[in-house]
């Protein structure tokens, strides 16, 4: 039996729709929300995924502006961009497209931004909020979160179920780790050093690859009746995408999230409902 694929696009869908008329109501008080990208370098996919959200923006009725500097940008140019962006009441919330110029500090960018205005969460103020317990305080990373609202919104209670989390990663697995605790998953984190990955992977009820190997999580590591959510983006040689969970894993577990089209779907609606939640912490919702 072939497992059920659990696409990105019609969540990320219901996401946007949620989120339209919450524009709607703060624009009535004379609020439009506005978003600043921050682009530094030719980095050709960080320019698709800044020219997404600006896509995604015109729909929602949110502001997205894109500021490009070359590759060449001094260190501390970024840095007043980002301490202007701070300052500036129109903007609700700043992205930092990664990666910088390889002459950035990218922690010294990413501490400058004001922790209220980070709707990609990488600060250590929202890690630190995240990390507490105190989610409904913070501004949670995306791709983490969209790992939780693809299993949610497939109608399952995280309360109670096993999750095998494959990667400990500062970007998607520990803030992950946190999101599941807080719904009272029982989670066990499986790493480079952990002894026999397959064990606790087999056992588990959810599985959630996060690790950044490609096809790191075999079919022979799996059960049937998995839940399967594959947030791993890796480009092969010849340019193809696959994720960290190999392809005849569909035909092992119930339920697989697909690579593309899976949790990448989701993470820029994702953003722009972090740049609403973002509207609310600065008091302004």
């Amino acid at each position: 039996m072939t497992a059920q694929i659990i696409k990105g696009l019609p969540v990320a869908n219901a996401i946007r729709e949620e989120l339209i008329p919450k524009v709607k109501e703060l624009s009535a008080k004379g609020i439009q929300p506005k978003l600043a990208v921050i682009l530094a370098g030719g980095d050709d996919a960080s320019r698709v995924y800044a020219q997404s959200k600006e896509k995604v923006g015109d729909k929602l009725g949110i502001k997205v502006e894109i500021h490009v500097r070359p590759d060449e940008v001094k260190e501390e140019e970024l840095l007043k961009l980002v301490d202007d962006l701070n300052a500036d009441p129109k903007v609700h919330g700043i992205l930092v497209e990664l990666p910088l110029p390889k002459h950035i500090q990218k922690e010294l960018v990413m501490n400058r931004l004001d922790p209220k205005k980070d709707v990609d969460g990488v600060h250590p103020v929202n890690r630190g909020y995240l990390l507490g317990g105190q989610e409904h305080l913070a501004l949670v990373p995306a791709t983490p979160l969209s790992c939780i609202e693809l299993i949610q919104r497939s109608g399952v209670e995280l309360k109670g179920k096993r999750v095998a989390l494959v990667g400990r990663g500062d970007t998607v697995g520990r803030p992950l780790a946190s999101l599941l605790i807080k719904r009272d998953a029982t989670i066990t984190v499986c790493h480079t050093k952990t002894v026999d990955i397959a064990s606790i992977t087999k056992a588990a009820e959810i599985v959630v690859a996060a690790a950044g190997f490609p096809g790191l999580v075999k079919a022979s590591m799996l059960s049937p009746g998995q839940i399967v959510i594959d947030a791993g983006i890796n480009q092969l040689p010849d340019n193809s995408i696959i994720g960290d969970v190999e392809p005849a894993a569909a035909e092992v577990v119930a339920f697989l999230t697909p690579v593309p089209g899976g949790v990448g779907s989701l993470t820029t609606s994702i953003i722009m409902s972090n740049l609403l939640k973002a509207v609310q912490l600065q008091g302004l919702g």
